[in-house]
């Protein structure tokens, strides 16, 4: 069987893949030139659909204990983080590190009790420190507009 001229050189390399550079790095090629005319079409708009059907899906798989659909779907999730912070990066707002950096910041903030010095015996009592330092966080922020 004849090679397609027009098979990517790393095809074989990105299908096996377990790893996230990769997948950043299909979604640049996908998103190129060369890559897929759907793709270079959608904007965060055209995607908003597809980020709430795949949460959707989500959910329905953790109701129906079905984890290998669940592995599908948040691979399909993950798909759109990764998405949406390409179309972000090439319109030059931010990349998936700076994503990637904002989750682990946030996280490690709104877990004192784990990162810090504070000490809570229940879900509840870190769930009330949760919501006071995001009151906190978000009465700091300055008003957000278009870009």
């Amino acid at each position: 069987m004849a090679k397609n001229p027009k098979t990517h050189p790393q095809r074989s390399r990105l299908r096996k893949s377990r790893r996230f550079e990769d997948l950043v790095r299909i979604m640049d090629i996908l998103l190129s030139e060369k890559g897929c005319p759907w793709d270079r079409e959608q904007t965060h708009r055209t995607l908003i659909k597809y980020l709430h059907e795949e949460a959707g899906e989500v959910a329905d798989a953790v109701r129906k204990k079905d984890w290998e659909n669940l592995k599908e779907e948040l691979g399909d999730v993950l798909l759109q983080v990764v998405f949406h912070s390409a179309l972000a990066a090439r319109a030059g707002r931010f990349g998936i590190r700076d994503v990637i950096k904002h989750i682990n910041s946030k996280l490690v903030r709104r877990h004192p009790h784990v990162f810090g010095d504070k000490s809570f015996k229940t879900p509840a009592e870190v769930l009330v420190e949760w919501n006071k330092i995001k009151k906190g966080e978000k009465s700091a922020k300055p008003a957000r507009g278009r870009k």
